[in-house]
Order: C-alpha cells, then sequence, then structure tokens
C-alpha cells in the first residue's frame, strides 16, 4: 500500500511529525513501512510555463521553436522535438542549471542552429513511471489546466514535493489498505481523530429507481449490492490533483469517471465501478452465478471463458461484469458517456478469489475483497463517489438507492482479563491503561472486574479471539517498553568470534568449491622451510629435532601441499585440489619466541572437471586458481580492496603468477609453480596459492549493501585493441573502468591473440563492456559518449589502437 503523506494530512492531523519519523512509528506499531520516497528526489529547476509561440524548426521536419514565457523579465527560446506541443499550452520547463532524475543536468545547446534554452518536460522525464501516465500524455509532454500560474514551481503543482510511505501489510491488516484505515492506525498511535471526507450533494428530482432495478440471485456470494445513477455527466479529464493521487499511489489517471472511483477506492478501501447507463441495453442489473462456459470481454479486451460458479453482473441477459474483479468492455465508460450507473456491493472473499485465481486476473478492486472490506463502507463509499461526480463531472446525482440488503453483520465481541494480557505480556499494566490503548483505536470497551470487553469495529475483521486483543495492547504500548529478562542460567553464553567466523567460512567456502582440507607438519626441512614464503626471515630452529627433514619451523604452507600432491599423484590419484588454513612461524630474535601469522593455502593438480559421458575435460589452469580466489574475496566481502598484478616469485612459472595485493599492500600470490620444481616433485602442471589469512580476516569490510534487479536494459559494446606486447590486460581494463564513468558496469577480458596476423611486438586484447543506467533505458548517443571516452583514454594512456 502507497500511502501519500500530504493526502494522509486530509484526514488526520499530523502535527508537525515528518514522513521519516511518522514511518518509524507505524513499523514500531506493527506495521513495516518499508521505505519512504520523496517523489522530487535529485529534480530541481523545473518551473510552470506559457508557450507563447510556436513555429517549425527550419531545419528539421520533427523539431518545434518554441517561445515560452517562465515567469522571467524575457521569455526563452525552447527547441522541443513533442509531437502535442503547441502555443497556448501551459507546461513544465526544466530551466538552465535544473536537474532532472538521473543526475541530468539542462544545459544551453544549439539545435541544428537554433538556441534552446531549457527543456520541455514529459512526465517520464520527471521521473513517472510510462504505466502510470495518462494515455493522453504517455508519448509527448504534459500540458497543465489553464488555471495554473505561470513560473511556480512544477513540483509542486504536479505533487512531486510528496513523500509516499510504502506499507508491508500481512493478509489480516486489509483495514489499512484505505487511506482512512491508515487514519485509523495513525490517530490510534498518536492518539489522535480521524476526519472523514464530506459526502454532500443535492440530489436531482428523478429518482434512481425509476432507471434501475436490482435482482441478487446469489445471496451467500454477494449479500448487500447498491446502485446509484448519476446523469447529465461529462466525461473529460479528472482534476490534477486527483490525477497526481492516483499515480503516487500507483494508478494510472483515465478520466474523471473512473479516477473518481480509484480514488475512492483508495480512500475507503471500498471497491466500485462505474457503468455506461445507456450500454447496459437494459433497466435490469441481475447477479448471479454464470453459465457453464459463458464468455465475457474484460476491461483488458480479454474474452474471458467463465465456469458455474464464477459469480457475474448482468443486464438480465449476459454479463457485463466479473463481480469484484473487472468490469466488461460492453458497458465500460468512454467520452460519450452521459449516464453512470455507480455500483457499491459486498462480495464474499471466497468467491472473488476463485475467480481471480482461475482466471489469472488481479485487480485492486479483487485484492481488496479477497481480503475482506467493510461492508459498512459499501453506502458511504457510494455517496462519496457520488459526491465527487457531481463535483467534477457536472453529473446529477438521482434521489435514493436501488440495493438488495440480505447481509447481516455484526461486530466482533471479544473477552479477556487484565490477568491475561499482563502474564502473556510480561507487563503490569493497570485497566485504566488498556481501556485507554482500545479507546485510542476507537473500540469499544466495557469492564467487569478484571475483565474487559470488547467490540470491534467492522473495519478490523481480524480481531476475533483473545489473543488478538492482546496484540493490540502489545503494539500499541510499544514492543519496546514490554520488560526484557535474561533467561535463569549462569555462565556465560559462548559465540565465535568474528574472526573465528570468518575463518570458519573460508573453510566452508573452499571445501564448496571442491577443495578437500589438509592438515600438514608445521616443521620442515631447512631446504624448504624459506622456498614460496611471502616473507623471508631466518629460520626458526628446534633445540632437540625429531630428525633433519623437520628440524625447523616453516614459513609458509605451499611447499608441504606439494609433498602431500606428490604422494596422491605416486598412487595414481591424477586430479587433486587441497587447501590448509595454518600458521607459519617468524624469526622475531634469538631466544624469543617467533611471531606467528595464520595463512591460507592451496595446491591444485590434475582435471578440474571431466564428464566422462561427455567427453568434456577442462585442465587446470591459471583461471581457476585465481577465480577461486575471487570467490573467497567476494565472500569477504573484500574484492573491491582486491588487485592482482603479474610477479615473478622464486619457484613459480615467470608468466603464468600474479601477486595479490590488499588496499595496496602484498598478502600473497597465485599461480603456476614452476616447471623445474614440479619435476622435482614429479608432478605435472600445478597451481598454488597462498595468501595471509591474518590480513584478510582483519580487513575493515563495508556493510553489505543490496541493489535492486535492473529494470532497464544494458547495452554491450566489443572491442579489440592493438597494444604492446608488454602491456598488461589488467591496466588497459582500469583505464577503460575509470573512464567509462557511471554508465561502465562492467569490463571483462574475452581474447588474447598473438600470432601471424599481428606485427612484431604487438597483441591484440579483446574487452567486453557493459552498459546501464539504472534510473532509465539508455539511448545510443548515451552510450556512444561513453564509449568514445573509452576509446580516447586507452589511445592517451595504453597507446592503443582499435584493430582493424
Amino acid at each position: 500500500m502507497f500511502v501519500s503523506y500530504k493526502w494522509l494530512q486530509q484526514y488526520i492531523d499530523l502535527d508537525g511529525i515528518s514522513a521519516a519519523e511518522l514511518a518509524d512509528k507505524i513499523t514500531k506499531s506493527g506495521i513495516e513501512v518499508e521505505g519512504v520516497e520523496q517523489k522530487s528526489e535529485g529534480i530541481k529547476g523545473v518551473v510552470v510555463g506559457h508557450v507563447l509561440e510556436k513555429v517549425k524548426h527550419p531545419e528539421a521536419d520533427k523539431l518545434n521553436v518554441c517561445q515560452v514565457d517562465i515567469g522571467a523579465e524575457e521569455p526563452v527560446q525552447i527547441v522541443c522535438g513533442a509531437a502535442n506541443v503547441d502555443a497556448g499550452q501551459k507546461v513544465a520547463v526544466a530551466t538552465v542549471g535544473a536537474v532532472l532524475p538521473g543526475n541530468f543536468k539542462i544545459k544551453k545547446a544549439k539545435l541544428r542552429g537554433q538556441a534552446s534554452h531549457g527543456m520541455i518536460c514529459s512526465l517520464q522525464e520527471l521521473g513517472y513511471e510510462s504505466k502510470l501516465i495518462a494515455k493522453e500524455y504517455s508519448t509527448g509532454i504534459f500540458v497543465f489546466p489553464n488555471d495554473v500560474e505561470v513560473g511556480t514551481d512544477a513540483l509542486g503543482q504536479l505533487n512531486l514535493d510528496d513523500e509516499v510511505l510504502e506499507l508491508s501489510l500481512t493478509p489480516n491488516r486489509s483495514d489499512c489498505l484505505s487511506m482512512l484505515g491508515v487514519a485509523y492506525e495513525v490517530g490510534a498511535i498518536l492518539g489522535k481523530d480521524v476526519k472523514y471526507p464530506e459526502s454532500t450533494y443535492t440530489a436531482g428530482s428523478e429518482k434512481a429507481s425509476d432507471y434501475v432495478s436490482v435482482e441478487v440471485e446469489a445471496n451467500e456470494e454477494n449479500p448487500l449490492y447498491t446502485a446509484k445513477i448519476i446523469k447529465d455527466v461529462k466525461v473529460g479529464p479528472s482534476p490534477l490533483w486527483m490525477q497526481n493521487t492516483l499515480m503516487a499511489a500507483g494508478i494510472r489517471p483515465h478520466n474523471n469517471v473512473v479516477d473518481i472511483t480509484n480514488y475512492v477506492l483508495l480512500e475507503y478501501g471500498q471497491p466500485l465501478h462505474a457503468f455506461d447507463y445507456d450500454k447496459l441495453g437494459s433497466k435490469k442489473i441481475v447477479v448471479r452465478n454464470a453459465n457453464e462456459g459463458e464468455t465475457i470481454m474484460t476491461l483488458d479486451d480479454a474474452e474471458r471463458t467463465l465456469k458455474a460458479h464464477n459469480l457475474v453482473i448482468t443486464n438480465g441477459t449476459e454479463p457485463v461484469a466479473l463481480a469484484g474483479v473487472m468490469g466488461g468492455a460492453n458497458s465500460e465508460v468512454s467520452d460519450e458517456t452521459t449516464t453512470v450507473l455507480l455500483e457499491s456491493a459486498y462480495f464474499a472473499a471466497s468467491s472473488v478469489r476463485k475467480t481471480s485465481k482461475e482466471l489469472g486476473l488481479r485487480s485492486e478492486a479483487s485484492a481488496r475483497y479477497e481480503k475482506g472490506v467493510d461492508p459498512n463502507r459499501v453506502r458511504a463509499a457510494a455517496e462519496r463517489a457520488a459526491t465527487l461526480m457531481a463535483e467534477y463531472a457536472g453529473g446529477t446525482v438521482l434521489e435514493g438507492t436501488v440495493e438488495v440488503d440480505t447481509l447481516t453483520v455484526e461486530p466482533a465481541v471479544v473477552s479477556i482479563t487484565l490477568e491475561k494480557i499482563n502474564t502473556l505480556l510480561g507487563t503490569a499494566l493497570t485497566m485504566a491503561e488498556v481501556e485507554a490503548i482500545f479507546a485510542k483505536l476507537k473500540f469499544e470497551t466495557t469492564v467487569n472486574g478484571d475483565e474487559i470487553t470488547v467490540t470491534a469495529p467492522t473495519r478490523r475483521g481480524d480481531i476475533t479471539i483473545p489473543e488478538d486483543l492482546v496484540e493490540e495492547v502489545a503494539r500499541l504500548y510499544g514492543y519496546d517498553n514490554i520488560p526484557k529478562t535474561l533467561p535463569n542460567a549462569s555462565g556465560t553464553v559462548g559465540k565465535l568470534s568474528d574472526y573465528q567466523a570468518k575463518r570458519r567460512a573460508v573453510r566452508r567456502y573452499l571445501e564448496g568449491a571442491g577443495l578437500y582440507q589438509a592438515i600438514t607438519y608445521a616443521l620442515t626441512s631447512p631446504a624448504k622451510a624459506q622456498a614460496f614464503a611471502l616473507e623471508v626471515k631466518d629460520t626458526v630452529k628446534l633445540s632437540m629435532p625429531m630428525s633433519e627433514e623437520r628440524s625447523v619451523l616453516r614459513q609458509a604452507i605451499v611447499p608441504q601441499l606439494l609433498e602431500v600432491l606428490k604422494y596422491n599423484v605416486a598412487r595414481q590419484n591424477d586430479s587433486v585440489a587441497l587447501y590448509e588454513t595454518g600458521t607459519v612461524f617468524l624469526h622475531t630474535a634469538d631466544n624469543e619466541l617467533p611471531e606467528e601469522r595464520e595463512h591460507v593455502a592451496g595446491a591444485l593438480t590434475g582435471l578440474w572437471h571431466s564428464q566422462a559421458w561427455q567427453g568434456e575435460k577442462k585442465a587446470l589452469d591459471f583461471f581457476v586458481a585465481k577465480g577461486i580466489l575471487e570467490g573467497l574475496f567476494e565472500k569477504l566481502g573484500v574484492s573491491g580492496q582486491i588487485a592482482f598484478a603479474a610477479a615473478q616469485i622464486d619457484g613459480m612459472h615467470p608468466g603464468r603468477t600474479a601477486s595479490v595485493s590488499l588496499n595496496g599492500t602484498y598478502i600473497g600470490y597465485v599461480g603456476q609453480v614452476h616447471p623445474k620444481v614440479q619435476q622435482q616433485y614429479d608432478i605435472k602442471e600445478t597451481y598454488v596459492f597462498e595468501l595471509s589469512l591474518q590480513a584478510l580476516l582483519q580487513a575493515e569490510v563495508a556493510p553489505i549493501a543490496y541493489t535492486s534487479i535492473p529494470r532497464f536494459p544494458s547495452i554491450t559494446r566489443d572491442i579489440a585493441l592493438v597494444v604492446d606486447s608488454a602491456t598488461v590486460a589488467g591496466d588497459v581494463q582500469a583505464i577503460i573502468t575509470e573512464a567509462g564513468g557511471k554508465l561502465l558496469k562492467e569490463v571483462s577480458v574475452f581474447d588474447v591473440y598473438e600470432g601471424e596476423h599481428m606485427e612484431d611486438g604487438k597483441k591484440s586484447l579483446a574487452f567486453s563492456l557493459k552498459y546501464f543506467d539504472p534510473e532509465k533505458t539508455l539511448t545510443d548517443e548515451e552510450v556512444t559518449k561513453a564509449h568514445t571516452k573509452v576509446l580516447d583514454a586507452v589511445k592517451e594512456k595504453a597507446g592503443a589502437e582499435l584493430r582493424g
């Protein structure tokens, strides 16, 4: 449920409470507010302008040169491409220096030789979703009513200075699927009274009963049906404030009659439907179950085949609406409509739910009927809509309402003792405090000794049992105010430290990636102690070693893992992937204990992937080992702090080894073991990594931030660059990333070529670049502009040329 903060103020005095403060109070009272949207966020400098003159652009058929009064000393010239722009219109103008959604800044420009000082805006350009914009303005600029003052803030006129609270309602709180329902909730929280909207009009001399009769054959599914007649209606656009209100709530405006029914739906939570009376073809409304196989063309222009249990509204012969779900196209209100039959009814939730689900047809009306509407608002909502149609559609409301009423609704009466309330909540509330809470909720109460009896209004259909009353007391009293007690137990509750938890996560990740954990000796030989070490220091010797092979403490883990690989390969276990988290020991001073540092290391050889049935084999390579580490960094949340660079490390292959840095500090390496070392261990192509686990786990990590899945498509561009053979692909990638700006979201290398078709000393690097903007669909011009910057940057900084 989207709740307009400004609209809510019409029903309850918010007394200076900001939208954010109100959202916090509502959340703490038991209804989650998922967010507060500032509709004008990121927009400034948009005013109401008056188009004084429009002439065709001399050099472009689809452009117009307009002279626009924006309330300044002189009119400004604006070049506009909208087909519906015309002289005499009041329009939204983004002046020079204005900012539109997506941080789009308006500057002086020349279009085909004509100066343009601003932009005449469409609603899409002001941040509205296309699906919410009235059809007449969906493909062009928006035109204000003529009574809007030139030079005023256009955002205020469009209600974009509003804030919208998004309520995440549980199914039991259908009462808050209306503005009045939310007002009652806020009133209970703040201790305020709810102000109902006015529903007064002067009825015509004719009677509604002379125009229509109502019969209900399915009383169980439809116990209450009311019909009002409004004559002399003039169908046209609804008032601007109403259109703005509907769009803020996620509903597209259509015309004044339909918009009024939707407005009252949101206001009262009672679905309404307006029929074109003259299209009904009879003076009779009959509510019945459909005939098996009967069809109806609904308002979405889809033909629906019905079953016998589907409830329909008919003209006595054929269906004109699916009860509680959607109207029929054969009785739709159009520009030619002059007489409206206004329906307001109470339909059984189960009937609407079954029809909606079977037909795959969901609507704002069905959503409310399925969860239950307030039967006592059926007539009130109809009167409110009739009042608005008389005021904004020029209609004459005929006297009386034609209805069938077999509905028997009794408010729920529930009793509970004060002792039970306090026992369940762990509180010491008095009866006066409990009565005050129910008074805020507008629940009637009577007290008999220790027992309180509550009569819940029909709008609160979720109150049925004593436990419901306990919940109401708890949330209005304040969950934060309920006493907290610790379990009665001695001792301290143990838990993993952050470091231990992260270390466990590292182990689980590596095991999930297919590596087996190894635990090797911390003692080694003097010849191997310093091999593959991240930092070489004097060896730490044992005073009484068992053997020469176990006489010193290790400074790296990789040599021990290579010994494990050698052992397995010698026993025909050719594909092995191992990891170890363990301690290395660095000399500090004579006769002092060594410094202990925790490392994580891995060793992999053989096939990484093998499917004998499909004949697929994938041998291990550098990028498998690097990819494992990249996944680990992602798991720990340090990916943005990591950098890989080509490196020369003793014992490692000179062309297939990379150093790993964390925030510029060297923490380890990954790469292939040098062929000579592989020969010494009698193993085949092997890849290893060793990192300072201590540095990784102690790195500061930003809180997890989630972003929504992009709603707009991305654009991918591939480029092949010819560079010097010595140029590092990562350096070129960094240049591309920096030059691409905010629109460039992903850069990846997908090909490197050196061969007979390249001149000596050169190679080709191919990159895939993905551009997208989370706020809108990118145009080719925007992508080309960003892409050109990338090409200029790689040429200037890396001497790269596009490969022909």
